[in-house]
């Protein structure tokens, strides 16, 4: 049976630190606040190739979307979570998902449109298999994986198809991971271009 939303939970969350960061960002009550991306695909890939828990993972990114544009807000998050990356041993990068197109194409040097929820962010991941999220709510925890888990399971990196796609930047992506986890599947950026042009059924 393929991996579903709760299969994928109890992988993820089987690193304590990814759990009880979880709660910390909870605690926090930041507005519309995930763990996203990398930190979480990478911890399946570790439980599925036997590394360490945390094995590879650079970041841990959190998501969250206020209107407020200012950096000085976002600083002001950022300065609160230092402390909690201090005394998990992560290194949790928070950004304000309401202000990336402020930064981004200066950064990256491809467009950015404006978002209107954190979950949109997600959306414009360079690969796939990351378009994962998950947050924790007073009704339990909640996943968003757009496209499944599919490519998570089955340790597939798929070109994401969105306006900031850059070949570069994910054949860069690429290449660090597969030399991390040699059991990634990598398929070129022209996979991109033959999903999007698949005809409706």
């Amino acid at each position: 049976m393929p991996m579903n939303a709760e299969q994928f939970r109890q992988l993820a969350l089987n690193f304590t630190a990814l759990d009880v960061l979880l709660d910390e960002v909870a605690r926090l009550a930041l507005p519309d606040a995930w763990i996203v991306a990398g930190c979480l695909t990478q911890t399946v890939w570790n439980t599925q190739t036997g590394h360490e828990h945390g094995y590879g993972i650079g970041d841990y990114d959190v998501f969250y979307f206020d209107p407020d544009l200012s950096w000085d807000a976002e600083d002001r998050v950022i300065a609160r979570m230092r402390p909690i990356s201090a005394r998990l041993g992560l290194a949790v990068e928070v950004r304000n998902q309401a202000r990336v197109h402020l930064w981004y194409t200066a950064k990256h040097g491809t467009p950015y449109p404006p978002l209107s929820r954190s979950t949109d962010g997600i959306d414009h991941f360079l690969t796939r298999c990351t378009q994962i999220g998950i947050r924790r709510t007073q009704s339990g925890d909640q996943i968003y994986a757009p496209f499944g888990f599919d490519d998570l399971e089955q340790m597939i990196v798929r070109p994401n198809a969105t306006a900031n796609f850059s070949a570069s930047a994910y054949a860069a992506k690429a290449a660090r991971w597969k030399t991390l986890w040699p059991e990634l599947t990598v398929l070129p950026p022209e996979a991109m271009i033959a999903q999007t042009e698949r005809p409706m059924s």
